[in-house]
């Protein structure tokens, strides 16, 4: 119950920010310190341009991909949290983004990010998960904490547009 009122107090801080940049930001550190991961990307679902992009990405710039590309990608036409522990093993990882950025993936995991009308509109990306891999533990929380804040994230998009 202790990641619980962690997320709940999280929420009363969140309900502070209205600036898109500082509430993405908030929610990734939070998404980390959750499951302890080195680093979150949080995908924006463009739909018109039928691409991912990242508005936040811990160490690299914005990140753009197609909306089948990757492992996002998988999840957001799946519609449903991956835990990929060996990355480099899987056909779908994309090794450049790690070229370009100088970091190693070692382990990730994905989960979607639903709107108001149960559409994908963005998906968390986790990175290296220290000590362990990451498990299913993880991705409860990771989707509860996912859930919790779309809504705030829905408005911030919303006003960002």
């Amino acid at each position: 119950m202790k990641k619980f009122d962690e997320i709940a107090d999280f929420g009363k801080r969140l309900m502070t920010i209205t600036d898109m940049e500082k509430a993405l930001e908030l929610i990734s550190d939070e998404a980390k310190k959750l499951v302890n991961a080195k680093r979150c990307s949080i995908f924006i679902v463009d739909n018109d341009d039928e691409i991912l992009w990242t508005k936040l990405s811990d160490g690299i710039g914005r990140i753009v991909i197609s909306l089948d590309a990757g492992i996002v990608g998988d999840t957001y036409k799946k519609r449903e949290s991956q835990i990929v522990n060996n990355p480099y093993e899987n056909k779908r990882f994309l090794p450049t983004i790690d070229k370009k950025s100088g970091f190693k993936t070692k382990n990730m995991i994905t989960v979607p990010i639903f709107d108001s009308k149960r559409n994908v509109m963005g998906i968390f990306q986790l990175l290296n998960k220290e000590r362990f891999d990451f498990d299913k533990n993880d991705m409860e929380t990771l989707t509860f904490f996912a859930n919790y804040v779309s809504g705030s994230l829905e408005l911030a998009l919303l006003r960002d547009q």
